[in-house]
């Protein structure tokens, strides 16, 4: 996987007619009831499908010869939604495969954008298995939701157009499930910004992989399992990990329930769990900053039902 300036910039020159750049909101920590400080929130809940995945996902298919059968995907809702809006804008056919408890909200998106939607199995993994079987027999072409060059080269459109908008950040937060989009954004920040991951405690998947010195099972559950709860992070995220990523931060999922309501109740923001957990590690005080410190934040994932507009 070549991830060299060039190869990067040619990705994301590949992907950018078909996303979006979202935006960057600038506000002080105190305004969440904590110490000044200042704080940088990427939305990546403005992107198409709902989440930074739609990254991938387009360079996924453009960078790939697709087969007539189209393509499949396993997904815990997020990458789903990702590949069938991708593949209806591109016109290619798509089967995706999620577990039971994956959320409504990412089933209706899902199927609002034409793909065959297979719900199998309790977990991730049990969907990633149904979707292989199902690339074997019909040719169709597998895009997994991390492990994955595609995967990883699309994801660092995110740091590469986060330093453009925020030159100066001293570290950032970002969720991990996988790792794909951790390990694009390690992968371009080289360590010139600090790296924090942060994953519910529990689905302690990175933790479990930096401590074991490469990518082990681990408990995948907990009120974000839809999004940050496979077995295992990639394989070819984990190097990116170990050499750039500073440390991980486990937090509740009572804390990452209450960053979701304090996005809501001071920015009108709405954040699934996933995308509300690297907030989390702040609010809690798991994590810190330090004085002065520039702190960066990544919202991954918008796709939740907790906001209701019929009242």
């Amino acid at each position: 996987m070549d991830l060299g300036r060039e190869a990067i910039a040619a990705v994301e020159r590949l992907i950018r007619p078909h996303v979006r750049r979202t935006p960057v909101v600038a506000l002080d920590a105190a305004e969440f009831g904590l110490p000044a400080a200042k704080l940088n929130l990427k939305l990546e809940i403005l992107q198409h499908a709902g989440s930074f995945k739609a990254r991938g996902a387009f360079a996924n298919l453009l960078t790939r010869d697709v087969p007539p059968a189209g393509v499949v995907a396993a997904s815990g809702g997020n990458h789903g939604a990702a590949v069938a809006y991708a593949a209806r804008r591109l016109g290619v056919p798509a089967r995706i495969y999620v577990p039971t408890v994956s959320s409504p909200a990412k089933l209706a998106l899902i199927r609002s954008y034409g793909a065959e939607l297979v719900v199998q199995g309790e977990r991730y993994a049990d969907a990633l298995a149904a979707a292989e079987q199902w690339a074997d027999s019909s040719g169709a072409m597998k895009i997994h939701a991390y492990d994955e060059p595609g995967a990883i080269l699309g994801q660092v459109s995110v740091p590469l157009q986060w330093q453009q908008q925020t030159p100066a950040l001293d570290s950032a937060r970002v969720a991990v499930g996988g790792g794909g989009l951790i390990g694009g954004i390690a992968a371009w920040y080289e360590g010139k910004s600090r790296i924090i991951g942060v994953e519910p405690e529990a689905a302690p998947t990175l933790t479990r992989a930096l401590e074991a010195g490469k990518p082990v099972d681990a408990p995948a559950g907990g009120i974000a399992a839809d999004s940050l709860a496979p077995r295992r992070v990639g394989a070819l995220m984990f190097p990116l990990a170990q050499k750039h990523v500073e440390h991980v931060v486990l937090v509740e999922d009572e804390a990452i329930r209450s960053a979701q309501q304090m996005l809501w109740d001071r920015l009108r923001i709405v954040a699934e769990p996933g995308g509300a957990a690297a907030l989390a590690a702040l609010l809690s005080e798991r994590y810190r900053p330090a004085q002065a410190e520039r702190v960066g934040i990544l919202i991954c994932g918008g796709n939740t039902t907790a906001v209701d507009f019929r009242n």
